[in-house]
């Protein structure tokens, strides 16, 4: 199957008699795969199939934008054999298309900031003969230019967590020009061990800051405690103690809430709250980033689990195998990235 339809190739073919195996050489040389299809219409097939279902791709799709009348199987196949063929080329070092430095912005004190951060997002799992199963955690992790929109490569994955996207990621950093920028900063919402995967993985970064509204919504969740039953009272409270964390920063807010007398109603909740605030306050020091104009939310790393995971994976009634989602998170992080690497990958794919 072509761009162009269904085309009869007549080709040699050869058979070894011991392995009882065989193969046309001549597929080789014009990228068929066992599936069948072109490379231009297996690219096809799988930008359809990672943009909606791979039953809206089969049905509505793939025939009304390019003709192109597939089984919903062809098309899962197709996308999960592109996805894993480019998780297997990126864990193997290969980067796609040539190095191109960004123009990295720059912060308050005129410095040039690359951003690093990464993230966890649930995935709904089917079990062996369709039995039910636990979700899965698919990693997400990305650099970016804040200052420039498009600017950002991501590497997602299901088998092997965050470790497996280390190796990726430093070389997607590397093929942009992250070395150039004067500063290195990391952005993420106190996961464990995300912190230690920034810091392991790029030792230059200045700070990992803790997302503000992540932060935040600890405050939110104290405040409610003390006024259980007046919503206004506990979003004033809330407000007051935000207010002071975005200009103070974590430990002046801890040691103020320290002071505080709480006892009874809420006293629980407080105490978990001065936990929490001990544990991060390094990493809350909010006065001091936005006086230098660095980013304080981890918006762009939630948007990325959205869009690279949560779009096409977690619609509803979705389950995977842990292969089609491992295959899937690494083919809507090619196809999330800027566009110049889907292009490059299928310049090569063959």
């Amino acid at each position: 199957m072509s761009l162009l339809g269904a085309v009869r190739l007549d080709r040699a073919y050869y058979h070894c008699r011991r392995c009882r195996a065989g193969h046309s050489p001549h597929d080789a040389r014009l990228g068929l795969t066992a599936a069948d299809l072109t490379p231009g219409a297996a690219q096809a097939a799988a930008l359809a199939g990672a943009l909606g279902s791979f039953a809206e791709a089969a049905g509505k799709t793939l025939p009304r934008l390019a003709g192109l009348r597939l089984a919903e199987s062809t098309v899962e196949r197709a996308c999960e054999r592109a996805g894993a063929r480019a998780g297997a080329r990126l864990a193997a070092g290969e980067v796609f298309g040539p190095a191109r430095a960004w123009d990295w912005s720059a912060d308050a004190e005129g410095k040039t900031c690359a951003y690093v951060s990464a993230d966890l997002t649930g995935v709904g799992m089917q079990g062996e003969g369709g039995s039910a199963a636990d979700g899965r955690m698919a990693a997400v992790a990305m650099v970016y230019n804040p200052g420039a929109p498009g600017q950002a490569r991501y590497v997602a994955g299901l088998a092997g967590g965050l470790a497996a996207l280390a190796g990726p990621l430093r070389r997607q950093a590397a093929q942009v020009g992250m070395d150039r920028a004067e500063r290195w900063l990391a952005i993420s919402d106190g996961g464990a061990g995300i912190e230690d995967f920034l810091r392991d993985n790029f030792g230059r970064v200045e700070a990992v800051i803790l997302d503000f509204y992540h932060a935040a919504g600890h405050l939110s969740e104290w405040a409610a405690a003390q006024h259980p039953d007046d919503e206004a009272a506990a979003g004033a409270l809330a407000g007051q103690w935000c207010h002071r964390l975005k200009h103070e920063g974590g430990a002046a807010v801890r040691a103020g809430l320290a002071a505080l007398d709480v006892s009874g109603r809420g006293a629980a909740a407080h105490r978990a709250l001065l936990v929490y605030l001990g544990n991060q306050a390094h990493r809350m020091d909010y006065p001091s980033y936005r006086a230098r104009g660095w980013q304080i939310g981890s918006g762009p790393v939630e948007s990325a689990c959205k869009q690279v995971v949560g779009q096409r994976l977690k619609g509803s009634g979705m389950r995977w195998s842990e292969a089609g989602a491992d295959a899937m998170c690494h083919l809507r992080a090619l196809f999330r990235s800027e566009p110049s690497q889907w292009d490059a990958f299928w310049a090569t794919a063959v």
